[in-house]
Formats: structure tokens, sequence, C-alpha cells
């Protein structure tokens, strides 16, 4: 049963029975909602797929708020919400803000997630690894999502999903740009999602520690290598070198720590895809996606 999300207006009352969906019927909706809206290839341009999957999963979590839903109903939706905005988080992230608000997208991911993440508490969940490790990729840099994840009860920590998460996470507190971009090779593809957001600002600092270590005119680092250290094609990794004042001659670049510059904000064009992400898709639906069938 899919409703459209109302604002609660004031004196109205939003927890009449008649209006609540309960869990078993959420969790139905939900599915719906990603078998045969977010995933059909019928349904164009897919921002608009995204708005009104965006609001109907709204409208859900407003039914569960209000019926203080728990248990496993309330992780199955609340997991395929995380994994939609998410993807959203990355496949809509070139997109103009008049079509697609970042800033809403991670205020309502960041809630379903702690939200996910109490629900966790307490029990045995099967995707609760896979979900702790999302949260810390996500929120790379974070002291209070580095702590939550250090005091998780140690068959969770000692995970792989976990402990990847931990040593991408570590990579990028000590400023350590190559290792890092080397550990996302390893990372899933919502993972890779997950970490995108970081991925521009990896980079600058990788250009900016190459630009003091290698701060030398004589020297010559060979393009199709930094291409590699940064994961992009050789154009990409061209242009984000001129964005930084980072100099090329012919197939080579010449590091120098008086030239590099950092681009204003909103001035920098980085790439949308990144192959480091979107190879990984390959083979991937996005109801396999929404649904962790990886």
């Amino acid at each position: 049963m899919v409703k459209e999300y109302c604002r609660p207006a004031a004196g109205k009352d939003s927890t009449r029975p008649c209006d609540l969906r309960p869990p078993t019927v959420l969790r139905k909706t939900v599915f719906y909602l990603i078998d045969h809206i977010a995933t059909s290839p019928a349904l164009q341009p897919w921002t608009d797929v995204y708005d009104f999957v965006f609001d109907r999963l709204r409208s859900v979590r407003q039914d569960m708020i209000i019926q203080r839903v728990s248990g496993t109903d309330c992780v199955a939706i609340l997991e395929r919400t995380v994994r939609f905005l998410i993807y959203a988080s990355y496949r809509l992230c070139g997109e103009p803000l008049r079509i697609y608000n970042p800033v809403i997208n991670d205020t309502h991911l960041q809630e379903s997630m702690s939200w996910l993440l109490d629900c966790y508490k307490g029990g045995q969940h099967p995707n609760q690894d896979q979900f702790q490790a999302l949260s810390l990729l996500y929120n790379l840099g974070s002291g209070r999502a580095t702590q939550h994840t250090m005091e998780l009860p140690e068959r969770i920590r000692s995970s792989s999903a976990v402990q990847l998460a931990l040593s991408v996470s570590r990579a990028f507190m000590e400023r350590n740009p190559v290792r890092l971009l080397r550990l996302a090779r390893r990372l899933d593809f919502l993972q890779s999602c997950a970490l995108h957001r970081h991925l521009q600002a990896c980079r600058t600092d990788l250009l900016l520690l190459y630009s003091h270590g290698h701060n030398c005119k004589n020297c010559r680092f060979p393009v199709h290598n930094l291409a590699h250290l940064l994961a992009l094609d050789t154009q990409l990794t061209i242009q984000l070198c001129q964005a930084h004042g980072v100099n090329i001659q012919g197939d080579f670049v010449v590091f120098s720590k008086s030239s590099f510059t950092e681009p204003e904000v909103g001035k920098l064009q980085c790439p949308v895809f990144h192959e480091l992400v979107e190879r990984k898709q390959h083979g991937l639906t996005i109801d396999n996606i929404l649904h962790g069938h990886d």
C-alpha cells in the first residue's frame, strides 16, 4: 500500500489506526517500491523515480515511528532504505541541485542508518557486519563512527567487511591516500558508493603530498603511474592535475610544492562516475543492489 508522505499538520491526529499501515504491510510496500518502481526500466528518468521512491519511503518511516515498529520487519525496511539512499548518493551525484539535493539525501540516510544500527543492538542479524562497514565508510573521518565500530562485539568487529572498512578509515585518518585508494579496490559496489563522496578529497590530498615529496625540477613522474594511483584514466588525471596547478609535460608530471593550488569550492570539475566504483556494478541489477543480493 503506497502512500504519499504528508507532513503532520497542527491539530490533526496522525495516529488514527485506520491511517496507519501495520509492519507487515509496510515491509510489502518497501519491497513493491524496489521491485516494481526503483528497478523498472520503463520508468525514466531515474531522478523522477528517485523522488517518488524517496517520498514513499519517508512515508513508510513515518508510519513506523508512530507505531514504534521494531524487530525483523523494521530491520528489513531500514536495510533497504539505507541501500537505496547510498546508491542514490552515487548515481545522482552529478545532477544539478534543483533535481537532486545531496544534503537532504544525507540527512535521511544518516537518520535511517542510526535507527538501523540501534535496531542491531542486543540481537543477531545476518547483515549487521555489512551495514556497520557501510556506516564507517560513509562517515570517514568521524570520531563517533570510529568509536562506535571499535565498541562492536568481537564477532562483528572481526568480520572481513568491518576489518576492511577499519583499514580504509585508518588510512584516511593517517592521510595515506595511496593506501586508501589501494584498499578501495577491494570494496564491493555498494561499499564503493558509500566511499565515493570522499574520493575527491583523497585525490587532492595525494597530489598535495606528491607535490611536496617529489618537489624537484628535474623529477619526472609518469602520468600513467599517477593515473593508476588515482584510479582514474589518463585524461581525467591530466585534468585533475591542471585544476591543482600541477604541471604536465608530455607523458610526465612535474610536481612542485610552490605551484600546487587548492581549487575554489565548486570550481573543480571532478569526474561524476569513477571507474573505481562503476566497474564493480557490472552484472548487478538495481534490485540486486537494493536487496543485497550481490
